[in-house]
């Protein structure tokens, strides 16, 4: 891809340390997190629908998985944990989504803000961590070379593609995004389809949160997840996903994510902000977005 192509051009003239061993590693484990929570996202915008919650999702997985790691002779069951947490507050959300028939954008955003909170009062007001956890080789292991954190991204995404492209459920996820099908499902298959979609963000953000532990030996509760869920929008963006449904290019988004995690280790390395990264995301967001409705002329304008 061209676009990363010159990223990593212009960061490795910019700065050497950007092309070492160990920063390409950092780059890859952080795109494997932001792929996999892509690839729920790319499962929720496909059925015209928004997750924001999902920064939040990944921080309280994240801190209940470091939680039970605590637990002599079963602290391996804090994947399992962090893993239930994230289905569960998916399946709320998409309970939320299907009964009330608002907006998903409104009601992940309550989520992002009440579940944030909960990670935030969990942690005490800072990071909560476990130096010694059982887990620890899934963040931090490698197979043959390769981080075992991509191993896990490139597998979810792919079993993420096999489900919408040659799954009768797939085409069902479609059918709920095409709102204007002729063959438009019925309110009790929108239901049943919005239920499995959000549990199946919620799973990987929950995955998400797993794999971010893992890696960090620790959760971010003082600011929960918030950067996570700008990434995986600006992923499933520049990957070609129309945010209208529809149209969510898997490999693309997967792409989108390696893009975001190789923009933001080179900015960090630039010495650019918090706020600065953010910024930079919101433009690409709607830069993207700007030109894929000009692309699509008089039919995106209504």
């Amino acid at each position: 891809m061209p676009v990363l192509l010159f990223l990593c051009l212009g960061f490795a003239f910019a700065d050497a340390t950007f092309v070492t061993a160990t920063n390409v590693t950092i780059v890859l484990q952080q795109a494997s997190i932001t792929g996999v929570l892509a690839a729920g996202m790319t499962v929720v915008v496909l059925t015209g629908g928004l997750d924001l919650s999902v920064g939040s999702i990944l921080a309280l997985s994240a801190t209940a998985a470091l939680i039970v790691s605590f637990v002599p002779y079963l602290g391996m069951l804090g994947i399992v944990a962090g893993l239930a947490t994230g289905v569960l507050l998916g399946c709320l959300n998409g309970w939320a989504i299907a009964t009330t028939r608002l907006p998903p954008v409104l009601i992940t955003l309550a989520s992002f803000a009440v579940l944030g909170a909960l990670a935030h009062l969990l942690g005490v007001d800072e990071p909560f961590g476990n130096p010694r956890l059982p887990f620890a080789f899934i963040g931090n292991g490698a197979i043959s070379g390769v981080p075992l954190l991509v191993v896990i991204a490139v597998c979810v995404v792919l079993l993420v593609w096999i489900i919408l492209r040659r799954t009768t459920f797939g085409a069902r996820i479609r059918a709920v995004g095409g709102g204007r099908d002729a063959t438009k499902p019925d309110d009790a298959e929108v239901f049943r389809v919005q239920m499995v979609v959000y549990a199946t963000s919620g799973l990987l953000a929950g995955l998400g949160g797993v794999m971010s532990a893992a890696r960090l030996f620790s959760a971010n509760t003082v600011e929960p997840g918030q950067s996570y869920a700008l990434d995986a929008i600006a992923a499933v963006v520049l990957g070609g996903t129309r945010l209208t449904g529809g149209v969510a290019p898997i490999w693309g988004a997967a792409a989108g994510s390696v893009i975001i995690a190789v923009l933001t280790d080179g900015l960090v390395l630039a010495g650019a902000s918090d706020a600065n990264l953010f910024i930079v995301k919101v433009l690409i967001i709607i830069g993207v977005l700007a030109l894929d409705h000009y692309r699509l002329g008089p039919r995106a304008r209504g």
